[in-house]
């Protein structure tokens, strides 16, 4: 796991209150800075250079039917629409992560402590299918060391800072990027994943990093599991429906001022950047479900802790 991943959580995220998961106290001059730089390139430029680092890397067809409304929100989203952090015009450190998509068969499916790949089975929504295909629709997320300096246990995209041989950031980088990160951090095999569309790049202010949500597909599952222990504790699965049930959602406070969405899940909680990114997937998709904004977890060593038990709470 790099400081890329391990900076990104309680900076700034997709998805909060308005249009940001991840505002927190300090961070919004310097985002507020460079968004109004950013804004004058316009939304056709950063359509464009999206187009541009996904091109002969995205293949938008062949995917099962569930997924298409998470395809056709990724095409059409603004930045704007995800976060009031904007990237600058130049600079920033460049990172991405795999928002990776799959279908958990039966024998994927329960929890144990091994850190291997598994899906729960969720509660079906109206609008996310329980079962689809051969399997369950649901997200490949890893949990961090509880050895780590900085968000010890919080669970997260794969991801990670771009290295040089993941070429250049404006065009293939971040697509190699996260898929290299995918294989270092759980063993996924890349050949399995077809990266079907790229999110608008997400600004982290309070670490200067610019972060690309790679989607993809993972239409060959490959074993996966901890590449390091010393990094990552755990690699599991999260049923979508599971992520959209209304009863799983919250929001989380945190003592550094952040406040964005949460979700207690497959006996976790998961906040800060990917939260935001998986609420505003959901939200722009179609396949978010009502739910009670007004819940709050006041965040702390034992909030965790719920996400093991009933989610069912006042």
């Amino acid at each position: 796991m790099t400081a890329a991943e391990q900076g990104t959580e309680s900076g700034t995220a997709a998805g909060g209150e308005s249009a940001s998961a991840g505002d927190t106290a300090n961070a919004g001059a310097t985002g507020g800075e460079a968004g109004a730089g950013h804004a004058a390139g316009g939304a056709a430029a950063a359509r464009a250079a999206r187009g541009a680092a996904g091109a002969g890397q995205i293949r938008r067809d062949g995917l099962p039917s569930w997924l298409l409304p998470i395809r056709d929100a990724a095409e059409r989203l603004e930045p704007q629409q995800l976060s009031r952090f904007l990237p600058p015009a130049e600079g920033g450190r460049r990172s991405a992560v795999l928002v990776l998509f799959g279908e958990a068969t039966a024998d994927q499916t329960g929890t144990d402590q091994t850190g291997t790949a598994h899906a729960g089975t969720g509660h079906a929504g109206d609008r996310v299918p329980a079962q689809a295909g051969d399997g369950v629709p649901d997200l490949l997320l890893i949990e961090r060391a509880r050895s780590l300096r900085s968000h010890a246990g919080q669970p997260s995209f794969p991801g990670g800072a771009l290295d040089p041989e993941d070429g250049d950031p404006s065009g293939a980088g971040p697509v190699n990027a996260a898929l290299r990160e995918a294989w270092e951090e759980t063993g996924l095999d890349p050949a399995g994943v077809q990266v079907f569309g790229v999110l608008p790049d997400l600004y982290i202010p309070v670490s200067n990093f610019v972060v690309t949500p790679v989607l993809g597909w993972w239409h060959t599952p490959s074993p996966v599991g901890p590449g390091d222990p010393a990094e990552v504790a755990a690699v599991f699965r999260v049923p979508l429906a599971e992520l959209a049930d209304p009863e799983r959602r919250a929001k989380l406070r945190h003592p550094s001022g952040f406040r964005g969405p949460a979700f207690l899940v497959e006996g976790r909680l998961v906040w800060g950047f990917t939260a935001g990114v998986i609420d505003r997937i959901l939200h722009h998709s179609g396949l978010e479900q009502p739910w009670d904004t007004s819940r709050v977890i006041e965040f702390s060593d034992e909030a965790a802790l719920l996400a093991g038990n009933d989610p069912r709470r006042s």
